[in-house]
């Protein structure tokens, strides 16, 4: 068969099945590359992840992004190798099974584990010539829309909030949506647990949001970012003090796990509710779309399960008409990564944006090919795989603490 005919077998497939594209186009070259090394090498300012690296016999290489440290990462990795050095890359399906089933004598490492399954399908591209979106049953759209960050204004200060609008309103991405921390306001370091608000708290919390809104209009959207620190009186009352500002979403109020809190916020607020950047494979997010507590759930897949295990949940959460959106503070990796599953999935709401910082410090990974954002919408990367071009020296220059060039 010719490259074509197997294309054209291809795309005749149904798009659900994960990996019936991958399959029709890896059929001639099953057995006949073999992975060689597998590496982590962590970098400065990427949320404490780290880039996952497979070579091969056949000179091409894939790159992921794990949500765990090199370190960390490396230990897991050693305890792996015997899963997948010598054996064929496009076998995805068999290595995430493999992979995420281990039990003994460590249990499987998911945070790792999804790197290296984002460097399989990198990988697969690359060796298919087809990029990541395609080979997962995509693209359903070209560009994914997206979400920043309120980095640098004070919400307590309207005059603050003003120029923190104008500034993003100037700004070449256009993002038309953000996420403003709700921690600062009421003087909690992010990811600690707060003590139950009393009601000068919460109007603290009101006013904040009120400033937002009234600076920006209603043609930019503001959502409400906690980070699993509230209890259960404390998240229904902070969605009720902001619910007259009308935000985008209410992001993490509870602690992580499911629990009938996430149901009684869900029951008490008009406010979306999202959650799950911190959720693992299916088995994670299942209680909350069984039990109809979140409408809209948030994977990252540098911790999910990678490529293979967030296609999982999106297809179990697309039982419910559930949206997906993904969480993304990583590097330029998990950026691409985020672009290309964004394309691939029917149920996709938006991804988090690291892109349009001040220092650029994303965009400078790159040496070409670099991301391309306009009225908040990231263009879906060109060339095969996640389309990664990486700059080097820039790499090398923001290694993490420690690090050494992939050693």
């Amino acid at each position: 068969m010719t490259r074509r005919d197997l294309l054209r077998l291809a795309a005749a497939l149904p798009a659900g099945a994960t990996f019936a594209r991958l399959n029709a186009l890896a059929a001639p070259l099953r057995n006949k590359v073999k992975i060689t090394a597998i590496k982590a090498m962590a970098l400065q300012n990427i949320a404490g992840n780290c880039l996952i690296k497979i070579e091969t016999d056949a000179g091409v290489t894939g790159y992921g992004e794990a949500g765990s440290t090199g370190p960390m990462a490396r230990a897991r990795i050693e305890t792996m190798k015997a899963h997948l050095i010598g054996r064929d890359p496009l076998a995805i399906e068999v290595h995430f099974h493999n992979l995420t089933s281990l039990m003994h004598t460590y249990m499987a490492h998911i945070p790792t584990i999804s790197g290296i399954d984002i460097a399989l399908w990198d990988l697969a591209g690359k060796l298919l010539n087809c990029r990541a979106c395609e080979l997962l049953g995509g693209p359903f759209r070209d560009a994914i829309p997206m979400y920043s960050h309120g980095i640098g204004v004070k919400m307590l200060d309207p005059g603050s909030c003003r120029e923190w609008a104008a500034r993003i309103k100037a700004a070449p991405e256009g993002f038309t949506a953000f996420k403003n921390g709700i921690d600062s306001i009421i003087g909690v370091p992010p990811a600690r647990y707060a003590a139950t608000l009393d009601s000068s708290q919460l109007r603290l919390i009101a006013r904040a949001y009120r400033n937002c809104r009234e600076a920006v209009g209603e043609e930019i959207d503001v959502a409400v970012h906690c980070h699993n620190e509230f209890d259960t009186p404390s998240a229904i009352a902070v969605a009720k003090a902001v619910e007259p500002m009308n935000p985008l979403f209410l992001e993490d109020a509870l602690n992580v796990p499911f629990s009938e809190g996430w149901a009684a916020l869900k029951r008490s607020t008009r406010i979306p509710i999202l959650t799950g950047e911190k959720l693992e494979l299916v088995r994670g997010f299942r209680p909350f779309l069984d039990n109809q507590a979140a409408d809209i759930v948030h994977p990252d897949l540098a911790f999910a399960g990678g490529f293979t295990g967030t296609k999982k949940i999106a297809d179990y959460a697309a039982l419910t008409r559930t949206p997906v959106a993904l969480h993304n503070v990583g590097s330029i990796v998990l950026c691409y990564a985020n672009a290309h599953f964004g394309a691939s999935i029917q149920n996709f709401y938006r991804s988090e944006s690291a892109l349009g910082r001040p220092n650029r410090h994303v965009e400078k990974m790159v040496a070409s090919n670099a991301p391309v954002v306009q009225k908040s919408q990231l263009k879906v990367p060109e060339g095969p795989g996640l389309g990664l071009d990486f700059d080097w020296d820039y790499i090398k220059a923001n290694l993490a603490p420690g690090e050494s060039f992939w050693s």
